[in-house]
């Protein structure tokens, strides 16, 4: 029996189901959908059909790259279920038709195959490491963002085990610090207020190479999550605030920063380092007075992110992050020693002894800054050493390759003229005189005549 399947209950899609399909889940908006199909018109001419070119047909649901009636009824179909849609023309092809098979004003019979479907890829990568269907719509336009209040519901499975099923409220940003994986926080960034849907996770934006001692997961794990969000509140956006609030926001996540870090919760920490700059990132609209505590928090957010950086085996990011701080402070002490660090740690031994040694002229008794001097012109004279090394094991491999062409060279030379020619390639000449500088210099263009006179004739 065929059922009408439309939102607006108008009769523009009707939907018999010839085959069930397997399971509960079914494709949502943006999901890559694999099927067959057969289309009719109503008096049963067939005038498409992958089946017949055995070429099942591919394409994103929900995003208008087929007919409505498509994205309509695939939707509700499940794995492996064939179904025959029947569609009417403002659903299909509508007046117009599609010249020559299919004439104005048609209603279409389709018979779908659901083969198969990949959930939409949410990440900003595109690396289908976080894929989403959607259950249910949200609704209205807002969407969570950085620094906003979200709250909940979610539901972890991994291989059918539930692991994790609670509501939650947490700040956009700063999932960590409830357990939430950053797979969950990409997708969020989607959802609308009342939106249900599953996420696949792989391991990359789930508990990575670790795993997760609280919930029993593996290392390298991909897993599953059901989310709901049941309430949203929005962040601040920096455009809308004027100097004074944006320094305030810098202080505040500069705090939380500083606390995150204090618990070893570095990459929180990082974050929250990253949004205070976020504020007061421009130096423009500041009134003298403001301008020093903007200038002074920037120094220190860019100081403490190159300490993480460090401490998170980031030396690129450290370095950047303390040239930064230094094009606030030309000569702070700790801006030039962590990118002395971040340089040693890059294997840029030259660049980062002078970092250190301008620490020196700086304050003359800085024992840290010393070492790592010291420990740096040690890399220098060894990378030298081995520079030579590498060097002289070269020439003298160019020098037997050299001689062993040469060789080669004779050996190709008739028997007849191989011991001639080596008494030619001797200082002196037969006959007890001394070779000329051009005999020297061109042994292998003369020979002896074969009277064995010492008079010589080109070859």
């Amino acid at each position: 029996m065929a059922v009408d399947i439309t939102r607006e209950k108008d009769g523009g899609v009707l939907k018999e189901i010839i085959k069930e399909g397997t399971g509960d889940d079914t494709p949502g908006v943006g999901s890559f959908v694999k099927v067959h199909y057969t289309g009719t018109l109503l008096d049963g001419t067939k005038f498409d059909s992958s089946k017949d070119r055995n070429d099942p047909f591919e394409f994103d649901l929900g995003m208008s790259q087929v007919i409505k009636a498509w994205d309509v009824g695939v939707r509700t179909m499940k794995k492996g279920e064939v179904a025959i849609l029947t569609c009417a023309p403002e659903y299909a092809y509508g007046a117009v038709g599609s010249p020559p098979k299919i004439p104005p004003n048609a209603t279409l019979k389709f018979e779908i195959e659901m083969i198969d479907w990949i959930g939409e890829d949410i990440t900003p990568e595109k690396d289908k490491g976080v894929t989403r269907d959607q259950i249910k719509e949200g609704e209205g336009f807002l969407t969570p963002s950085s620094g906003g209040l979200v709250d909940v519901h979610i539901t972890g499975t991994y291989n059918g085990r539930v692991f994790d099923d609670r509501d939650v409220k947490f700040t956009m940003g700063e999932g960590e610090a409830e357990n939430i994986v950053s797979g969950i926080e990409i997708a969020l960034e989607k959802f609308k207020k009342g939106e249900i849907s599953i996420l696949k996770i792989k391991s990359k934006y789930a508990f990575g190479k670790t795993g997760s001692e609280a919930f029993n997961i593996p290392p390298n794990a991909d897993i599953e999550y059901k989310v709901e969000l049941k309430n949203l509140e929005k962040g601040l956006d920096v455009w809308s605030l004027d100097e004074p609030q944006k320094v305030e926001q810098a202080k505040m996540f500069k705090d939380k920063g500083t606390n995150y870090f204090k618990d070893n919760k570095i990459n929180l920490a990082i974050k929250m380092y990253q949004k205070a700059i976020e504020y007061i990132n421009t130096d423009y609209g500041y009134n003298d007075e403001l301008l020093k505590v903007r200038n002074s928090l920037l120094l220190s957010c860019n100081l403490n992110l190159a300490l993480c950086f460090l401490k998170n085996k980031s030396p690129f990011e450290a370095k950047e992050a303390a040239t930064k701080a230094l094009e606030v402070d030309p000569k702070n002490e700790k801006a030039l020693f962590r990118r002395g660090q971040a340089l040693l740690d890059l294997a840029l031994a030259e660049l980062a002894v002078k970092d250190f040694e301008e620490v020196l002229k700086i304050e003359p008794k800085n024992t840290a800054a010393a070492k790592q001097a010291l420990v740096c012109k040690n890399m220098i004279k060894k990378d030298l050493a081995k520079e030579k090394k590498l060097y002289a094991n070269m020439f003298e491999k160019f020098a037997k390759e050299d001689q062993q062409k040469e060789e080669e060279e004779k050996s190709k030379l008739p028997d007849v003229m191989r011991g001639t020619l080596g008494e030619w390639c001797q200082e002196e000449r037969p006959g007890g005189r001394d070779a000329t500088a051009f005999e020297k210099e061109n042994p292998n263009i003369l020979m002896l005549n074969a009277n064995g006179t010492g008079e010589f004739k080109n070859m």
